[in-house]
């Protein structure tokens, strides 16, 4: 049982609550009030200046009809489906870290996942964007010198006639809409999050090594103690970590703002919500009608946190 202060004894000691103030005071100032103040001029004709004017629905229903934003969304929707397949590596290598038999060799793999940390995510971003350069990209030097780029443009021309890989042409990764969706797939190979795995690992250490030892003893094999133990017991650490996968998915713009520009590439076909966003804004000045796309994704991740609170359940 929790212990309960009493109400007697907490009005003796408000003073305690003081020490509170300040923090409530920046989130309140840095957090709560740009929320409010973002609520309220989604109402509005506003272009970042003083000068603006309640236009109540007006944005909204605006919203509700521009294709480039509905088209948005559905190009977001396929990317997180491509970050739920992104999650299996970071699991099997969790799961690699955690059997190890040494301590010492455990640790030094935790803190090798940290040194990603320290890296600024913009510098990983700039690296990308080099590998994907059709002339001097590592990513067509891989293909060439595997031969991977021959049979890429045999399934082409015989199979699937997608017409975009051809002999002697470099792969424009980003030039050529067809690929804008494979490439930002391909992106952060071999995808293994940091944060991921130092997940997985606090709720692998959880698991009490007599469980190990019974299965064991019923001769269960390394896949069928994964399948049966490791996986089952980290689904509380897997439904957090699709939770925090969705909600940057769907908020994140920075990959394509710096890998396909403003405009989301050849044809917008990089182009998501959150990008939409920031080019409505800081491009057409209609900070206004930003924010009213800014209130519409906040919708849309609202509902399904709430989904993934109701429906998504881990046994216990």
């Amino acid at each position: 049982m929790p212990h309960l202060v009493s109400r007697q004894r907490g009005l003796r000691e408000w003073r305690l609550y003081l020490l509170i103030v300040p923090s409530l005071l920046l989130v309140g100032t840095f957090v709560l009030l740009p929320a409010v103040n973002g609520i309220y001029h989604s109402f509005s004709d506003w272009d970042g200046t003083r000068a603006q004017q309640l236009v109540g629905l007006d944005n909204f229903r605006r919203a509700f009809q521009d294709t480039i934003l509905w088209n948005s969304f559905e190009t977001v929707s396929i990317l997180v489906v491509f970050n739920l397949f992104k999650m299996i590596p970071s699991i099997l290598l969790a799961v690699l870290i955690h059997r190890l038999r040494s301590d010492r060799w455990q640790y030094a793999y935790r803190a090798l996942m940290v040194v990603p940390m320290i890296i600024p995510g913009l510098v990983t971003l700039f690296v990308w964007k080099s590998f994907f350069d059709p002339n001097l990209g590592l990513l067509n030097r891989v293909l060439d010198l595997t031969g991977l780029k021959w049979a890429l443009v045999s399934l082409d021309q015989r199979v699937f006639h997608w017409g975009v890989f051809f002999p002697h042409v470099p792969v424009g990764w980003l030039t050529q809409p067809e690929l804008i969706l494979p490439s930002l797939f391909i992106w952060g190979f071999p995808w293994i999050g940091t944060v991921g795995v130092l997940i997985y690992l606090a709720g692998l250490q959880s698991i009490s090594q007599e469980i190990y030892e019974a299965a064991e003893l019923d001769g269960v094999g390394s896949f069928g103690k994964f399948l049966y133990i490791e996986l089952p017991l980290i689904l509380t650490q897997v439904r957090l970590n699709l939770l925090l996968l969705i909600i940057a998915t769907l908020q994140g713009y920075g990959l394509q703002l710096l890998l396909l520009g403003e405009s989301g590439g050849p044809a917008g076909k990089g182009m998501v919500p959150g990008l939409w966003m920031y080019n409505r804004a800081f491009i057409a000045g209609e900070f206004g009608y930003a924010c009213s796309i800014g209130m519409i994704l906040f919708g849309f991740i609202l509902a399904l946190t709430i989904v993934n609170n109701r429906y998504v359940r881990v046994a216990k």
